[in-house]
């Protein structure tokens, strides 16, 4: 008897010591151990403080891991300023297209258990997308004079929606002439409250015509909301159920929800917009609309929730998308929880869309299986040449971001994961994403 209660107690100690580093996302480093310069490092928290003191964002957290441990985090300014609440460990972010990785895995563990093929037609389980047409427009005397159709040379596949080549586009882009077939259909982005499910508007999205024909162009867009549909489908599961049972309960994303639960919403980030002057204003319980652009702060605490959006439903924390991250970083695998092959991540982290590229050019010039890539130089004098991009990150470096200001970068050569997370819309003035991993590599001690 006293044995089994000396073993319990041992259990509790343990518990008690580890749960500060389960609820920080990953074990703590040493900055110095793993070869980055602390005081180099602590220059992200300054990064940050300006931009709040220029009332650019409301506040911000960064977490940087280093070989599967966590070797430098901070939290700056507050998560809602008006009432007073910091930015903490805990805080919760709608990571909006963040989210089209965790999809772009689910997808992958599905071709894994041969449920899907990469070059499965997408109307094998969206029947909608079987007769495809392709939007032409035509032009007399230099000005558009209308559009026609032509039907789709090859079907639509799992992978042209995993590199974003299907023709698909977003309805916020506005891209003409295809624009007016997104209002029609009334198609749903995914960032404003959507009555029905993701299978209702992907129904809807079948009766819009694609941009270019499947393979011949890159064009960012729905095709992540598709493939979550397609997941739905292969697996006999709704997408949110799929997500926790399959990816967030292995990996211990415990903050990591399509609809938060209401013991958690005090601890979500308010959303902010920009002024004119380029400060911020709390975006309320209206919708903002920029142009053909429509968002809204309250789709995570919509009920009842049941649009699950693959390209931009989730909400989280720095804590637990590190930890999604640092399992694709050590090849599929984290704490002994096995979701991919390590051959399935290499090849989901390397260039599939041939000589295409990006037009998201900060996440690199190359596009995997839902990143985009930093390619090696194309000759080794290119390195040293002036025309040369700038890019602080290693070739293979992968990344995404969020509308709203969120972003990761992983590097598989230096073991390195950085994830920033803010909340504010338009953001493109703001320098914070391409400052966060400048400083991040300017740590790095030479060897």
């Amino acid at each position: 008897m006293i044995t089994m209660l000396r073993r319990a107690w041992l259990c509790v100690a343990v518990l008690a010591i580890a749960w500060p580093l389960f609820a920080a996302g990953l074990p703590q480093g040493d900055p110095a151990a793993a070869g980055l310069s602390k005081e180099r490092l602590d220059k992200i928290a300054g990064a940050i403080q300006q931009s709040v003191e220029a009332k650019q964002v409301a506040g911000a957290s960064a977490v940087v891991a280093k070989a599967g441990k966590i070797v430098y985090r901070t939290n700056v300014g507050q998560r809602d300023i008006e009432n007073r609440l910091p930015i903490t460990d805990d805080t919760i972010y709608r990571i909006a297209s963040m989210t089209k990785p965790i999809t772009s895995v689910a997808v992958m563990m599905l071709v894994e258990e041969g449920k899907l093929r990469l070059d499965d037609p997408l109307a094998k389980y969206v029947p909608e997308f079987g007769n495809a047409r392709v939007i032409i427009s035509i032009e007399a005397n230099g000005k558009p004079a209308g559009a026609t159709f032509e039907p789709a040379k090859r079907p639509i596949t799992i992978h042209h929606l995993l590199t974003h080549t299907s023709g698909i586009s977003y309805g916020f882009f506005g891209r003409e002439p295809v624009a007016e077939h997104f209002k029609r259909a009334e198609v749903s982005d995914g960032l404003i409250e959507t009555p029905g499910t993701i299978g209702d508007n992907v129904t809807r999205l079948g009766r819009v015509p694609l941009l270019f024909q499947s393979g011949e162009k890159w064009e960012y867009g729905l095709n992540t909301d598709v493939l979550g549909r397609v997941v739905e489908v292969a697996s006999g599961q709704m997408l949110d159920r799929f997500f926790e049972e399959r990816i967030f309960k292995p990996l211990a994303m415990s903050d990591t929800h399509f609809q938060l639960p209401p013991d958690k919403r005090s601890r979500l980030a308010a959303l902010y917009t920009t002024n004119e002057d380029r400060t911020i204003r709390r975006v309320g319980k209206e919708r903002i609309t920029i142009g053909p652009l429509v968002y809204s702060s309250t789709v995570p605490l919509q009920e009842p929730y049941r649009y699950f959006s693959g390209g931009a439903g989730l909400v989280s924390t720095a804590s637990d998308y590190v930890r999604f991250c640092q399992m694709l970083l050590a090849g599929g695998e984290l704490d002994g929880k096995r979701l991919l092959k390590q051959e399935t991540v290499a090849k989901m982290t390397r260039n599939q869309i041939g000589d295409l590229t990006p037009w998201i050019g900060s996440h690199g010039l190359q596009f995997g299986y839902g990143f985009g890539i930093v390619p090696p130089p194309t000759k080794q004098s290119d390195a040293d040449s002036p025309a040369a991009p700038k890019e602080p990150a290693t070739p293979g470096t992968y990344s995404w971001g969020g509308i709203y200001g969120t972003y990761f970068f992983s590097d598989p050569k230096e073991q390195l994961v950085g994830v920033l997370m803010m909340q504010v819309h338009p953001n493109d003035h703001i320098t914070l994403r391409q400052d966060f991993q400048r400083l991040v590599y300017e740590a790095i001690k030479p060897r």
